[in-house]
């Protein structure tokens, strides 16, 4: 079942409900409905009967191609998506670049070559701030709707190689910068992380058996955050 986002009428988040109630209640004009994003939602028009709110979590299992976000509480399942990773900045950055470059060796207008300002610097490829920076505006988006407490991320280990410093820091997109991410989960919200070999501990406890399929709209990381909040 899907659950509607509710805002009470001063704008503060409230406990989703089901599409039943909120029917009920537009109907008699106790809340107004909206869309934010392609997520139906409603806004009180009355003072709500409690502001109780339970501990509601994000779980964001991160990826090369499609990455899953889940909203959910101990009871329920609020939300499910799947995101296209934010990949193609990378090639971007690297046309711009021979662009220029080009326009160099023609009459044509474009800025004098200077030299790297960035080199002996430790820095993230803008292709990868890109792939976390695009994780971090869907959880804004979602604690817009939601009063979210808590984000699990499934932590992301590589394996590394020693005495190559190179392949240590940029091996792969997803390990390098989730510190950073991480340090802006924590401002906003409760961090939880969990390992690959926890998630496949739960799944084997709990009987579930992963897609070999990437690609496929299963959303199986996120049933195991049931057991991660009730240790909170």
């Amino acid at each position: 079942m899907n659950f509607v986002p509710v805002k009470s009428k001063d704008g503060e988040k409230l406990m989703p409900t089901t599409p039943t109630r909120a029917g009920m209640m537009i109907k008699c004009g106790d809340a107004t409905p909206y869309w934010d994003h392609g997520v139906f939602c409603i806004r009180l028009n009355r003072e709500p009967s409690k502001r109780f709110k339970q501990e509601i979590v994000v779980g964001v299992d991160p990826g090369g191609k499609k990455e899953g976000f889940a909203v959910k509480s101990e009871s329920h399942t609020y939300l499910n998506i799947q995101a296209d990773a934010h990949n193609g900045v990378g090639k971007k950055v690297e046309k711009r670049s021979s662009l220029r470059r080009s326009r160099r060796s023609r009459k044509s207008p474009n800025r004098k070559h200077r030299t790297n300002r960035m080199a002996n610097k430790e820095r993230m490829p803008a292709g990868t701030r890109a792939r976390w920076d695009w994780k971090l505006r869907i959880l804004d988006w979602l604690s817009k709707l939601y009063p979210l407490t808590h984000v699990c991320v499934e932590d992301i280990r590589a394996r590394t190689k020693q005495h190559q410093k190179k392949w240590n820091t940029s091996f792969s997109p997803l390990e390098v910068g989730k510190h950073g991410f991480y340090a802006e989960i924590e401002k906003r919200w409760q961090l939880l992380t969990l390992q690959g070999w926890e998630t496949k501990e739960i799944r084997d406890r709990l009987g579930l058996k992963k897609s070999s399929k990437k690609l496929s709209e299963t959303f199986v990381f996120v049933k195991t955050l049931k057991l991660q909040i009730s240790k909170c």
